[in-house]
């Protein structure tokens, strides 16, 4: 009865010996097949639940399960606090995975989630826009230059060509250190003032919205004339009320979400009906011919983060603690001589 635990440590030593690039790509690659093979008589995925509360400050935890019939359950375990950067100096969002064998329910494995949450949410951002965006894609506009942002431009990069991004927040502060901390892509930023914000919608092929606008806050941007074959990844969208574009935008784009269910709840979804809908990401990847025309027009991901890409992300780093003979094994489940003695311990 051993747990493969997988600390910040080991994550860290699997990032230096892979290269984040070439992590970022395979988790790309692995999110890609893993939707491409998507069945939901295999796999099953229900939409994520619990709490949110307002004391002593606004905060989510949610648990985020997927089922793989005969072999795994992954459970995410994340919280969603604002707050935390200014009061805790901690992450806006920190999260735990636990992955469970299904003929015993032993705990197979347990590790960070942060790092993995980050990863995959722009990986998913990439797949959607190697999909759904124009192929010649140079200029990213991004709203919201915190932890996500990071991610978003990243997986973005390495599926096109982008030759400037234009970044705005509210946090003047965040916007300031997000060159350094995309300085590894090598790609131009321009900060844009709080005046210039209608011209990064204007001028971009690709947009991210990743901001912590509180819930009922009107729009992170006003509605313009964009681009026909604008692409945006909308990923700040988690909690009923909250939204971050512009209705009228919504309505005439085509939206596809990460998880119907899901996102009808928490995502820009939740002010469409679901006819409204395009149907979900994984459905454009098994019939990518189907949908190709979109690339000339007005898209939008839905990203409100799928239990799926956790349990992808979850299994690529595990492989790879496996090569590397990192992590921990540790007996953090009870067992003894006599199964039927709770007293045992010996």
């Amino acid at each position: 009865m051993q747990t493969m635990l997988l600390t910040v440590h080991d994550i860290r030593q699997i990032v230096a010996a892979m290269g984040i690039q070439t992590l970022m790509r395979e988790m790309i690659n692995a999110l890609e097949n893993a939707f491409r093979c998507y069945d939901p008589l295999t796999t099953q995925v229900p939409a994520r639940a619990g709490f949110s509360y307002d004391q002593p400050f606004t905060g989510l935890l949610e648990w985020m399960p997927v089922l793989v019939h005969g072999q795994t359950v992954t459970v995410k375990m994340v919280g969603y606090h604002p707050h935390n950067p200014d009061q805790h100096e901690l992450p806006t969002i920190l999260s735990s995975i636990g992955t469970y064998d299904v003929r015993t329910g032993q705990l197979l494995a347990l590790m960070d989630g942060t790092f993995l949450t980050a990863l995959r949410t722009g990986a998913a951002s990439g797949l959607a826009a190697s999909y759904l965006a124009h192929p010649d894609s140079r200029v990213m506009g991004i709203v919201g230059a915190g932890a996500q942002a990071v991610t978003q431009l990243h997986a973005v990069a390495e599926l096109f060509a982008i030759q400037k991004v234009c970044i705005y927040d509210v946090d003047k502060s965040a916007t300031a250190s997000f060159m350094n901390r995309t300085r590894f892509l090598g790609i131009p930023v321009q900060v844009m003032a709080d005046d210039q914000l209608d011209e990064l919608v204007r001028s971009a092929d690709i947009l991210c919205t990743a901001t912590s606008t509180a819930i009922g806050s009107p729009p992170v941007f006003a509605d313009t004339v964009t681009k026909p074959w604008l692409h945006i990844n909308a990923i700040g969208s988690d909690f009923p009320g909250k939204t971050e574009l512009p209705l009228t935008l919504v309505e005439r784009a085509i939206v596809h979400p990460d998880f119907t269910e899901q996102a009808l709840k928490e995502g820009e979804s939740q002010r469409l009906v679901v006819d409204a809908l395009g149907p979900p990401l994984y459905e454009v990847v098994q019939a990518p011919d189907k949908y190709a025309a979109e690339r000339e027009r007005l898209t939008i991901f839905d990203s409100t983060g799928w239990a799926l890409e956790d349990a992808v992300a979850a299994e690529l780093l595990l492989s790879h603690a496996r090569r590397l003979q990192l992590g921990q094994t540790l007996h953090i489940q009870h067992t003894s001589t006599d199964p039927l003695n709770p007293y045992d311990f010996s």
